[in-house]
């Protein structure tokens, strides 16, 4: 199962753990997240893709390189959190706890 199937419930129904998170304006994502249904999806909450389009494409959707560029430091972050053994393994059931041991890494970590 892609990153875009596991992720796309949780957009289309506006539930999950990402709540506690700000309302966002863009989403940055791979190719991987290419589908047209995911991106009507986030267009209906008003937020705006940042995806480059697959090569089997027939007509490429443009997307800002100049900000796609910046999505390493997205990947950094999340390399950072996973040297952290409690996040990386998730040995928290709760989401509420799990959440907190990643904020607790984020604020370390920055």
């Amino acid at each position: 199962m892609g990153n875009s199937q596991s992720l796309g419930p949780l957009v289309l129904q506006g539930r999950g753990p990402h709540d506690a998170l700000p309302p966002t304006r863009q989403l940055l994502a791979d190719k991987s997240y290419d589908a047209d249904w995911f991106r009507r999806a986030l267009a209906a909450r008003g937020i705006t893709a940042c995806i480059p389009s697959r090569s089997n494409r027939k007509r490429p959707i443009e997307h800002d390189r100049a900000l796609h560029r910046q999505r390493h430091r997205i990947e950094n972050m999340f390399g950072r959190l996973r040297d952290w053994r409690r996040i990386h393994t998730r040995y928290d059931r709760c989401v509420h706890t799990f959440m907190s041991a990643i904020c607790i890494a984020a604020t370390v970590i920055l």
